[in-house]
């Protein structure tokens, strides 16, 4: 057959460079739909526009107390990831505005052939070094530095106080919306920034509404829309009783917004101040909520809780919704889920709130008092995946930012339900009682942990010894879970420690609290010094236990040919992705026999 007439394999494929190069993705375009930009408008003066670059600048010009240096010297700029594009030009035009020194761009860095990190001769790779290290120290040695934080340890609505520790700065400043909790130690400040809204829709669709001139509404927003509020309230003058929810710095100034001053007596909840109401927050369920963007569904649950309804209107395409909501009674049947529980996860999902410690403890007493296991897990930004690998935990109880920070699950993704510090705290208590509130900042949680009395303490403390010394003959009576409509019997793990042998070392310094606690296994069951582990049991019962639990049975079979010494260990690969050390080697073998 002549060669001509061979044809290639179907799956065949022919092997040269333009085979194997990469392909070309196009640049995508950054859409800023907050700007609003328009073609033949300036983005730097839509930036110093919208941002207020130039009050910015101002703040951070201030001096400190013998009027020579700045006042803060290390600032970081905290982005949400919807702002976060708009970084770069904000950083560098405060930088030029304060005289500082502006930091180059990554092209000008790069070799003559373009490429990101530098493939030229090793003399030019130690002059770029040096020009490097130089120009770190000029930026060290600056009056001031600023630092970008675009990618937030938890939510993008709080200050990321562990980010901005990194560079031990002493200012943080905060862009975009912000829930305003209080923060524990750094000082920072606040910048909403100016989103366009249409103003006579937004009246349109107020008055399609809310067609009676004496209906009792309350206007709100986010906090970037609230500077429209007062000029929206001066629209709609032919009603008589709209109030403002308005914001207040207190904690923290705020940057191109200055609220209204408030009364001391006026209304302040959900981190707000009502100007025309008084310090009543039972007077929020007789009024309306008209709020500017839609709120995440923590907040949103939150606001459906305190007024009588929520109507949310949309800046970017001008219209107006009313539901549907989350549903305030899942979590009723959540906290039957809390009292069945027998291993709690306490989820803390920020650090930098105030407060944050004092409701951990707090919550942990409750816990260890109720006869339940708990386990303390600091998570940033929760998923299903990242909770899902603790399998232990029978229901998680988060501890949040009210705005972004707590998880409603709403779609049933969650392998274990979530719940509030609030919820677990009706769940704890002898009698489950349901309010109907969804409370969920640290100071209301603090006084509830704190509304029983010395007496009742005492009591629950005396009952508690009484269980755990075994004087209690009811300590094994199965509870009643409502959900499943079955009875359980590990409710309450910590009430079972006299069956548990407890095991301690004779050295004295194993006494002390601090020390680690030795977990040992004992005839099939789990034994923690002073405590009882959940999840160790958790894991004794599990077919799998981890690496050589395949060989377990081997081990005691003596008829088996087990080898105890195991298998070599081998050192693996090393490096980085982009360049392991076997392909480094490779290449340069392969370069020296070319040449």
């Amino acid at each position: 057959m002549p060669s001509a007439d061979l044809i290639a394999p179907a799956l065949s494929t022919a092997q040269d460079e333009e085979t194997f190069s990469y392909a070309k993705v196009d640049v995508a375009e950054k859409k800023r739909l907050h700007l609003n930009l328009q073609p033949d408008e300036d983005y730097l003066g839509k930036i110093y526009e919208y941002y207020n670059l130039n009050e910015v600048a101002e703040f951070l010009r201030q001096k400190d107390e013998a009027g020579v240096s700045p006042r803060y010297k290390r600032v970081t700029l905290q982005f949400p990831d919807s702002l976060v594009c708009d970084a770069a030009a904000v950083t560098q035009q405060l930088q030029r505005v304060l005289g500082l020194t502006v930091a180059t761009d990554e092209s000008a860095t790069n070799c003559d052939k373009g490429c990101q990190v530098s493939c030229c001769k090793t003399n030019t790779d130690k002059e770029s070094n040096k020009e490097k290290e130089k120009e770190n120290d000029t930026i060290f040695n600056s009056p001031q530095t600023l630092w970008v934080l675009a990618d937030t340890s938890y939510s993008s609505c709080c200050v990321d106080e562990v980010a901005a520790e990194h560079v031990k700065a002493d200012l943080l400043i905060h862009f975009g919306d912000a829930c305003l909790n209080a923060v524990s130690k750094l000082p920072c400040a606040y910048v909403f920034g100016k989103p366009l809204v249409d103003i006579h829709k937004l009246v349109d669709q107020f008055k399609g509404r809310y067609p009676e001139k004496d209906a009792k509404v309350v206007l709100m927003g986010d906090a970037p829309h609230t500077y429209i509020l007062h000029h929206l309230k001066e629209s709609l003058s032919e009603y008589t009783n709209l109030v403002i929810g308005d914001v207040e710095a207190l904690a923290a100034p705020i940057l191109g917004y200055k609220p209204m001053p408030a009364r001391a007596t006026s209304l302040r909840a959900l981190n707000r101040v009502y100007h025309g109401l008084d310090e009543d927050d039972s007077a929020l369920a007789n009024y309306d909520l008209f709020h500017i963007t839609a709120p995440e569904t923590p907040r949103l649950l939150q606001l459906t809780t305190k007024f009588s309804s929520v109507t949310l209107f949309d800046p970017l395409d001008n219209s107006v919704s009313q539901g549907p909501y989350p549903n305030l009674m899942r979590r009723y049947r959540y906290m039957h889920m809390a009292r069945a529980a027998g291993t709690i996860g306490i989820l803390v999902n920020t650090l930098s709130l105030s407060n944050t410690r004092e409701v951990i403890n707090g919550i942990a007493k409750k816990i260890k008092e109720a006869g339940k296991k708990h386990y303390i897990f600091v998570v940033g930004k929760p998923n299903v995946a990242k909770l899902a690998n603790f399998e232990a935990i029978d229901l998680w109880c988060v501890l949040g930012c009210d705005h972004q920070g707590i998880i409603v699950d709403q779609n049933n993704e969650y392998f274990k339900a979530i719940v509030t510090p609030y919820e677990l705290l009706l769940a704890l208590s002898d009698e489950l009682s349901w309010t109907g509130q969804w409370v969920t900042d640290f100071k209301s949680i603090l006084s509830e942990i704190g509304n029983e009395s010395d007496d009742e303490q005492d009591e629950a403390k005396k009952e508690f010894k009484e269980v755990v010394d075994g004087s209690d003959s009811d300590e094994d009576a199965p509870m009643f879970d409502p959900v499943t409509g079955k009875f359980t019997s590990n409710a309450k793990p910590l009430r079972r420690l006299q069956h548990l042998q407890i095991t301690q070392e004779a050295d004295p310094e194993s006494q002390l609290p601090d020390s680690t606690a030795l977990v040992q296994k004992l005839s099939s069951a789990i034994a923690l010094r002073n405590t009882v582990s959940t999840s160790a049991a958790h894991l004794q019962n599990r077919a799998w236990t981890g690496l050589g639990s395949d060989f377990r049975n081997q081990e005691d079979d003596s008829e088996s040919d087990f080898d105890e010494s195991g298998a070599a260990v081998e050192e693996g690969a090393s490096g980085i992705a982009r360049g392991y050390d076997y392909d480094r080697t490779n290449k340069s073998q392969g370069s020296s026999f070319g040449a």
